[in-house]
C-alpha cells in the first residue's frame, strides 16, 4: 500500500465515547493523573512521543487512533465543573440502562437530560488537536520490529491521557489484521471467511471486521463486522438448524434456500459424521442452486468415510482424505460445481500445509486462531523542546515512511 492520496476515515466512522475519553475515565490513571500535573503547573513544553511495537506486522487501527487524537486532546476550561457534571453524565447512564424495562417514559426524560449534560462538557472543553502534530504510516502497511510507526508532537498535557487508547487500539487492531493476513497468504489466493465472532466480545465486532479486511478477508460473519467498510455478514446453515429440522440436512438446506434465494447456499454436512452420503443428499436434491458445502468435523470425531482409510495419517476432525473423499463422491455424480468450505481449528500452518498437499479445498472459514496472540505497541518521549531525551535504551528512530496527518 502507498500513502499516495490517503484519506482517513472521519471520526464518526467510530463508536468512540468523546466525554469518556476526555475525562480520562477509559484511561490508565497515571495518564490521567500526569495531564492533570502538567496542567495545573502550566508546563507547554512541547515533546516528540515515538509509537512502535516489536513484530513483523500488518499495521491497523491508525484511522482510528487519528479520530481519537482529534476528538480527545485538549482540557477543561473548568475542570471542577466539568467533573461534576461527568459524574451525572455516568450516573445517567447507568439509570438508562436500569430504566429500559422499566419506564421507558422516565429512560427518554432520562436521555434527554445526559444529552444536556454532554452539550454542557462539549461547552467546557477546549479542542487542542490543532496544535498537535502527528506523523504516521497508515492502516494496511507492513511494518517492521521497533520501527516507528507513528509520532505525536505538541504538549504533553493535551494528548498524555490518550495513550491508553491508542495504543490498546493499535494492538488490537493490528493483531487481528496480521492474523488474517497470515491465513490469506497460506491460502494463495483462495477465499477466507473471517468467522470469529462467537470467541470474543461482541463490543469487538466492528473494529475487528474492519481489521479483517485490511488484512484481507473478503467476508465476515456479522454484519457489525462490516460497517466500517460497506459490507454484509455471509455465512452457511449452522448445526442449530439442521437440529430443528429433526437432523435433516437436506430439509434445512431447503429452508434456507427458500428464505435467502439471493444468498449463495453452503450446506454443512457433517451433522451425522458422514459428509460424502449427506454432500451427495444434498447436492442431488437442491441441484444448481447449492453453491457448496461445508465440512466441520469435530477433531475428536473420525468421519465414516475416512475410518476405511486408517492407518497412514491423523484420521481425526476435517482432514486431507475426508476433503479428497466428498470431492471424489461429487465428481463421479457430476457436481464439480459445487465447492468444498472446510473450517474447525484452523490456522495460518494447517492451511499452508493443506496447500502444500493439494488439498481440492475451495475456501476456508477461519474462527478462533485469527483473535489470539498479541501485538503489543509502546510510546514514548524521545525528544523535548527539539532536543533528544529519553529513557536509558531507547532513542528518536526516524522512519521517512512516515506522512503528516492533518486532524
Amino acid at each position: 500500500m502507498t500513502n499516495d492520496a490517503w484519506k482517513p476515515l472521519p471520526p464518526e466512522t467510530f463508536d468512540i465515547p468523546v466525554h469518556e475519553i476526555r475525562r480520562g475515565y477509559r484511561s490508565d490513571v497515571y495518564f490521567w493523573r500526569s495531564k492533570v500535573a502538567l496542567e495545573n503547573a502550566r508546563q507547554e513544553t512541547s515533546v516528540l512521543t515515538q509509537v512502535f511495537q516489536k513484530e513483523t506486522a500488518v499495521l491497523c487501527g491508525v484511522d482510528e487512533s487519528l479520530a481519537i487524537l482529534k476528538l480527545g486532546s485538549g482540557y477543561y476550561t473548568d475542570r471542577e465543573k466539568a467533573y461534576q457534571l461527568f459524574d451525572h453524565y455516568i450516573s445517567l447512564k447507568k439509570t438508562i440502562r436500569s430504566l429500559y424495562y422499566n419506564s421507558k417514559e422516565k429512560m427518554l426524560e432520562a436521555q434527554r437530560e445526559r444529552l444536556e449534560i454532554g452539550q454542557a462538557l462539549d461547552g467546557l472543553w477546549e479542542n487542542t488537536s490543532r496544535n498537535l502534530t502527528v506523523h504516521t504510516l497508515r492502516d494496511g502497511d507492513m511494518v517492521k520490529p521497533w520501527e516507528t510507526a507513528m509520532t505525536l508532537e505538541g504538549p504533553l498535557y493535551q494528548f498524555a491521557h490518550l495513550e491508553t487508547l491508542y495504543l490498546g487500539i493499535l494492538a488490537r487492531r493490528t493483531k487481528i489484521a496480521t492474523n488474517v493476513r497470515r491465513v490469506v497468504e497460506a491460502a494463495q489466493g483462495k477465499p477466507i471467511f473471517y468467522f470469529p465472532a462467537r470467541f470474543d466480545h461482541w463490543f469487538m465486532q466492528g473494529g475487528d471486521g474492519y481489521a479483517a479486511r485490511i488484512g484481507g478477508a473478503l467476508q465476515v460473519s456479522t454484519d457489525a463486522q462490516g460497517e466500517w467498510w460497506g459490507a454484509s455478514g455471509a455465512g452457511t446453515i449452522p448445526h442449530a438448524l439442521i437440529a430443528a429440522c429433526q437432523g435433516d440436512t437436506v430439509q434445512a438446506a431447503r429452508i434456507f434456500a427458500d428464505n435467502f434465494p439471493d444468498t449463495n447456499l453452503i450446506a454443512l454436512v457433517d451433522f451425522h459424521n458422514d459428509s460424502v452420503n449427506t454432500s451427495l443428499e444434498v447436492a442431488r436434491q437442491l441441484g444448481d442452486r447449492l453453491w457448496g458445502i461445508r465440512l466441520d468435523t469435530s477433531n475428536t470425531l473420525v468421519d465414516k468415510s475416512v475410518i476405511p482409510q486408517m492407518g497412514t495419517m491423523a484420521p481425526t476432525g476435517v482432514n486431507p482424505q475426508l476433503v479428497r473423499n466428498v470431492r471424489s463422491a461429487l465428481d463421479r455424480e457430476g457436481y464439480r460445481q459445487v465447492k468444498i468450505v472446510v473450517s474447525g481449528g484452523f490456522n495460518a500452518e494447517r492451511i499452508r500445509a493443506f496447500e502444500e498437499e493439494g488439498v481440492p479445498v475451495d475456501a476456508y472459514g477461519v474462527g478462533s486462531a485469527l483473535v489470539k496472540g498479541s501485538n503489543n505497541f509502546t510510546a514514548d518521549v524521545v525528544k523535548v523542546e527539539g532536543e533528544p531525551l529519553a529513557k536509558v535504551g531507547r532513542q528518536y528512530l526516524p522512519n521517512p515512511r512516515l506522512k503528516k496527518v492533518e486532524l
